[in-house]
């Protein structure tokens, strides 16, 4: 039987189930007669039916619920309530999301429960009025069927310490959960948010202590959640929007990452987080984090300075006032194209030839922008940015030119391609932007492209370099072929080698041997260029040449020493120290659903929230973990930049439905036999078993080893899946390539790429909790999600673990994937599109990842016998793990 996760639960006319991925949830606070001016107007002068819409505008504005407070000495505040929620109850733009029902008296309140539909939100109760007043309107709550705020409050009054906040806390969460029967779940503290920057010395801890208090209670109170009243942190500041909206922003940063989980916000007042001034941020961040004995003061006097301005910023436009070649290398550096056109026409007049102007002032801007990426004071999504200025100018001059027919210098020309059968191009993108900044003409190819068509094109081009890159591990073989078709056909021009599965030992070991010419491998972007530049400079060509053959050799030697240190255990042997898990006493968890599944349109605004955003730097060569980079001392800013440009992107792409992510999984009942998975169907999924020698009691590990064995007679369960990300992208890249923008080309290839794996996360997760339901209780963040602390694994044909790509034919036939997702396999078993994700479900609470390895000679038999496929053909899909 399935168990029910203890989730928050609401509902106005649709649900609203808040899980451990669940982002901050937004109280809507204009429909609260004691905080809108607006709306106790119309209130007091019975006008409900224009009191409706500050409601709607509160869901329209991000209200995911509404507070309505009636309490006004004025008014009879339970017909009130009752009259507004009923209205409430007729518009259906409005009451599909649940109410949060907001009185300090108690019959407005159960008045209120009577009359609301679905399961709202009380707030609230508080042992202020003694503890057996406080049982019985929690049992009332709990009887109609609401959760309720918990204020810290006790008969002695307010808490406002730390320490006041915990102990009310814990005391209420066990009268409740113990002596009223109260669910866990639906209980919401909210430990009082209390103004500081008073000039009180006793409240200059009142955010840290609410902060501090938020992360204990989550730690401590399981399935607790936390709220608050947001904008009470800075009444101080009444009559300065600019001030306070930084609060609320700052506080709910910090708050956020404590735990808070919801709080009465006006969307209005809070000001993007990344866009506060530097200095506001670090003055209101004083406050707020207690940091200085002045920081009150130092607030008060910055406060000043914008007091009225409101949020209007004045751009500086004085470097406009600059010559036409400093506005340009302006433009080139900031990555600015407002004004490229008119600046390249002004240059155009001046310097009178349109080569004169990329050769002048272009150039030299550029070669700024190259010298602050080379000494690391530019990062790579500026440079890519520079590129951008640079295309749009070129783009603009390119008619002068072709009529003038000219051809300007360059440092170099440098092809570039993505090997046979393999889709991913990032990486080259970024390296071609890099090296086009640093003045090398560059030709890409594209992706997926044969030798045959490398080595015509770079003939009929005369080029001075050849540079491969590739992902998957089939590349490594396709640029082994390129390298000795080279040497077949007598080039000696410099190959270059690149791509996330491509090494300097790999390189050193398998392509330098295949070819006389030079053959280096390049580890990112930054790298590019210097190496670029010695291999075509004629004074630098023969020494670096010669430098490179002689590291390569060394790498070689050291790694057929390291391969001879090796123990490889015959496969017999390592079948015998497989991982002998407990079958007797455990049973297999199965599915109730053995049917294929199929997502035709996933919405993005839900894999959203499950990106891991770490990568995504990383693609940008910008090393660092999420969220801290956006805080570091020397990325921190351009970090952030991206950050920004990426959602704003992922704004367009949800709002828009450019993209489309597709799904389809399926569950198999299976039996593990001689090393392999046999499903029930009859298909075999075959996997390969770690061959080194371990150490004493250590298993060799086949992916077979978590799957119940046949002869334990118990019936066990295999999932298989694929997911992309990537329909639709074709358009809008060849939008961007029409508009000479590869900082948005590439931003939109990583965000795919990463949607496709927040897809991966997001399926898995469903599949784990509800699906098969192997994890039903599982309550993670999406940190914990990133780091893998769930039940269960998803590896993928093709990485360490199963390092055989051949095996996602398999996936392809069973689930029929081409047809349900249109994605397709290339030659080399690349997915297409890119940003596509395939691999297996195991569920047992052992399974984990691991490489496979190096194998011998008698594995890869046994295995191509297993799988009734030719040696040779084996041999070269498992070329990496053979050398």
């Amino acid at each position: 039987m399935k168990q029910i996760p203890a989730y928050l639960r609401l509902s106005g006319l649709e649900p609203m189930v808040q899980t451990p991925n669940t982002n901050f949830i937004n109280i809507g606070e204009r429909t609260n007669i004691t905080g809108s001016k607006r709306f106790a107007r119309l209130i007091l002068n019975d006008q409900y039916e224009q009191a409706l819409d500050v409601a709607k505008q509160q869901v329209e504005n991000g209200a995911q619920i509404i507070d309505i407070n009636m309490d006004e000495g004025m008014l009879d505040g339970k017909a009130a309530m009752v009259k507004f929620l009923n209205l409430i109850a007729s518009e259906p733009d409005i009451s599909r999301v649940p109410v949060m029902i907001d009185s300090s008296k108690w019959e407005i309140i159960e008045a209120g429960l009577k009359a609301i539909q679905g399961k709202g939100i009380v707030n609230s109760i508080s042992l202020k009025d003694g503890e057996e007043a406080f049982i019985e309107r929690a049992k009332k709550i709990k009887w109609y069927g609401a959760a309720t705020v918990v204020m810290a409050f006790d008969e002695s009054g307010q808490a406002d310490s730390y320490e006041k906040r915990i102990s009310i806390c814990k005391r209420s969460y066990d009268i409740l959960t113990q002596k009223a029967g109260f669910p866990p779940q639906d209980i919401i503290f909210d430990p009082n948010i209390l103004t500081v920057a008073t000039g009180i010395d006793e409240h200059n801890n009142y955010a840290v202590d609410f902060i501090r208090a938020t992360k204990w209670i989550k730690d401590n109170l399981p399935f607790a959640k936390v709220s608050g009243g947001v904008s009470n942190i800075s009444f101080s500041f009444r009559g300065n929007d600019v001030v306070r909206e930084a609060m609320h922003s700052a506080f709910l940063y910090h708050a956020i990452q404590a735990g808070l989980d919801m709080g009465i916000v006006n969307a209005g007042m809070i000001e993007v987080y990344e866009e506060i001034p530097k200095e506001l941020l670090e003055r209101v961040e004083d406050v707020l984090l207690n940091r200085r004995d002045d920081s009150t003061e130092r607030l008060l006097e910055y406060a000043e300075k914008v007091k009225g301005k409101g949020k209007q910023i004045v751009a500086d436009l004085s470097w406009r006032e600059q010559s036409v070649e400093e506005r340009l290398k302006h433009s080139l550096i900031k990555g600015i194209t407002e004004y490229i056109d008119e600046d390249t026409e002004e240059a155009l007049e001046h310097y009178k030839r349109p080569l004169k102007v990329i050769e002048g002032p272009l150039m030299a801007g550029m070669s700024v922008v190259g010298d602050l990426f080379g000494s690391g004071k530019m990062f790579l999504p500026q440079v890519v940015k520079s590129a951008r200025v640079m295309k749009k100018s070129v783009a603009w001059l390119t008619p002068y030119l072709e009529a003038e027919k000219e051809e300007g210098q360059t440092q170099g020309k440098i092809l570039l391609a993505t090997v046979k059968g393999d889709v991913h191009d990032i990486g080259k993108n970024i390296v071609g932007v890099v090296l086009a900044c640093n003045s090398y003409e560059i030709i890409d190819l594209g992706v997926m492209v044969p030798a045959e068509r490398i080595l015509k094109e770079a003939k009929e081009q005369n080029v001075d370099v050849i540079g491969l890159s590739g992902l998957i591990t089939p590349s490594l073989d396709e640029m082994v072929h390129v390298a000795s078709e080279m040497e077949r056909l007598n080039f000696k021009l410099p190959l270059l080698i690149g791509g996330a599965t491509t090494s300097r030992v790999h390189t050193a070991v398998k392509i330098r041997p295949q070819y006389s010419g030079p053959v280096v491998h390049v580890l990112d972007a930054s790298r590019s260029v210097p190496v670029a530049g010695s291999l075509i400079s004629e004074e630098q060509r023969a020494d670096f040449t010669k430098k490179i053959d002689e590291e390569y050799k060394t790498l070689h030697q050291q790694h057929l020493a390291r391969q001879a240190d090796k123990v490889i255990l015959p496969i017999e042997e390592a079948k015998e120290n497989k991982l002998k898990l407990d079958w007797k006493s455990y049973t297999p968890p199965l599915a109730d659903n053995y049917d294929v599944q199929v997502i035709d349109d996933m919405d993005l605004s839900i894999l959203r929230k499950y990106i891991d955003w770490t990568p995504f730097f990383l693609t940008w060569e910008m090393k660092g973990r999420y969220p801290k980079i956006l805080e570091d001392p020397k990325l921190g800013d351009e970090a952030t930049k991206l950050f920004k440009d990426a959602n704003q992107m992922l704004d367009e792409l949800i709002e828009n439905k450019t993209l489309k992510a597709r799904a389809v999984y399926q569950i198999f009942k299976a039996n593990e036999v001689n090393g392999d998975v046999k499903l029930e169907q009859g298909e075999t999924l075959n996997f390969l078993r770690q061959q080194r020698k371990m150490g004493n009691g250590i298993p060799n590990l086949s992916l077979a080893d978590f799957v119940a064995p046949a002869e334990s007679g118990k019936t066990d369960n295999v999932g298989l899946f694929a997911v992309t990300a990537g329909h639709g992208i074709e358009a809008l890249l060849k939008k961007y390539q029409e508009d000479h923008d590869d900082y948005k080309s590439i931003l939109l290839k990583a965000l795919a790429d990463r949607l496709a794996e927040a897809f991966a996360e997001y399926l898995h997760e469903y599949v784990r909790k509800e699906f098969w339901a192997y994890a039903g209780n599982e309550l993670l963040d999406n940190e914990s999600l990133i780091r893998e602390k769930y039940q269960g694994i998803r590896p993928a044909p093709g990485y360490p673990a199963c390092p055989d790509h051949t095996e996602k034919d398999k996936i392809w036939d069973l689930l029929n994937v081409e047809q349900h997702t249109g994605i397709e396999l290339t030659d080399s078993y690349a997915m297409y599109p890119a940003a596509s994700v395939s691999g297996y479900y195991f569920s047992h609470s052992e399974s984990k990842y691991f490489a496979v390895g190096r194998i011998g000679e008698d594995q890869l038999k046994d295995y191509a016998g297993r799988k009734s496929e030719d040696i040779k053909k084996m041999q070269r899909w498992l070329g990496a793990n053979l050398f």
